[in-house]
């Protein structure tokens, strides 16, 4: 992606600009961000996408002045009539289950993937919305059906309401109100407190990101950690022939404290240890994510990755799908291309080494990328 290149995404504004001048810190409005815009999933796809159980959905209901929340999978007769007021169907990742809406993500890859989640559909009937909010990420939030009032605010007080199964806020102060129409968007920093409600049957397509907190991203890490290190063939047991008699036993021995500092200690010391437990982690799918493996034997003239497939890489290893592997020279650069467009053409294919051919072949007998001809769209 070329980030010097004003987008109509961005209301005229590059990649490079909006970063600079939003990204972590004011809203954006961007009128058209889509002209024309035709959502491609509608309203009876995202219902048969509830009625999934391997979709996560939630349905939120406003009765007598409370709010009610219910996880799905939800059948169609569960779910309340069209005619009634004040209901919000939520619908999550809906980026793997459908070609064009992962589409629709791809055009946000002007920040990392590391950090680009999912996109979530919020189906609405009139007066429907989930309350005064906020979110500890970034989210632009595209209109794709009917209209949607916005009120948002840099609300100071993040107090919430107690005794409700949502992240309401108590106080809720906007500055600021919007109606959005199809290819309307707002972009919102973290913690940026919105209100949407719906006028009107509408439907919202949510861009998420990840923002792993820091004890989250350490107990993973540490997992990982400790998972190669029981891998280590030199298994070295806590030795103490020197150790006195104690009068107080329960008092944990400072050689033992040493011990086990010493064990973390070289756990992080393992060459690039860290980073291939961060990539791995950051590549890993989601639990209700499958792969449907193929018959293999398909000819690679060109390769594309599968919509659920998550790949990165750093300076050292190539990861995807929670695994990781070292790489260098025009391998390294073909996978990296492979990371980046999420597509390799024949010309591509043909630059690969055996071994990396064999990697490929591989990956689409898993189902994580696909063979396919020259004239494919990227995805």
């Amino acid at each position: 992606m070329d980030i010097q290149q004003p987008l109509t995404l961005l209301g005229g504004l590059t990649p490079a600009q909006f970063m600079r001048r939003h990204w972590h810190k004011k809203p954006l409005l961007v009128r058209q961000a889509i002209p024309n815009f035709q959502p491609p999933v509608l309203r009876p796809e995202m219902f048969a996408l509830a009625a999934e159980e391997s979709v996560e959905s939630r349905l939120v209901q406003q009765i007598k002045g409370g709010w009610k929340l219910r996880h799905g999978p939800f059948a169609r007769r569960s779910l309340p009539a069209m005619s009634q007021r004040e209901w919000t169907l939520l619908v999550q990742g809906v980026d793997l289950h459908n070609d064009a809406v992962h589409q629709l993500m791809q055009q946000f890859r002007f920040v990392p993937e590391a950090r680009l989640d999912d996109l979530m559909i919020s189906y609405a009937t009139d007066g429907g919305g989930v309350g005064p909010h906020f979110d500890s990420y970034d989210v632009f939030l595209l209109q794709a059906h009917g209209r949607r009032r916005w009120r948002i605010g840099r609300q100071k007080d993040l107090t919430l309401k107690e005794g409700v199964p949502l992240k309401v806020l108590a106080e809720f102060e906007p500055e600021e109100e919007f109606v959005l129409e199809p290819g309307d968007m707002l972009y919102l920093p973290p913690r940026y407190a919105h209100d949407g409600i719906a006028e009107g049957e509408c439907m919202t397509y949510s861009i998420g990101f990840r923002a792993p907190a820091r004890a989250e991203l350490a107990q993973e890490l540490l997992v990982r950690l400790s998972e190669d290190a029981a891998e280590d063939e030199q298994v070295q047991m806590y030795r103490d022939a020197k150790q006195e008699a104690v009068a107080e036993p329960g008092a944990i021995p400072a050689e033992l404290q040493a011990f086990a500092k010493e064990a973390l200690e070289r756990a992080l010391s393992q060459p690039l240890a860290l980073e291939r437990a961060l990539g791995e982690y950051l590549t890993e799918p989601k639990p209700n994510v499958w792969f449907e493996a193929s018959d293999g034997g398909a000819m690679l003239e060109a390769v594309r990755l599968d919509r659920r497939t998550r790949m990165m890489y750093d300076a050292q290893h190539i990861f995807i799908n929670g695994e990781s592997y070292r790489a260098g020279g025009k391998d390294a650069t073909l996978m990296r291309r492979l990371a980046n467009q999420r597509y390799l053409s024949s010309k591509d294919i043909q630059r690969a080494s055996d071994e990396a051919l064999e990697l490929l072949s591989i990956w689409c007998d898993d189902g994580w990328a696909h063979a396919c001809s020259d004239d494919t769209t990227t995805p």
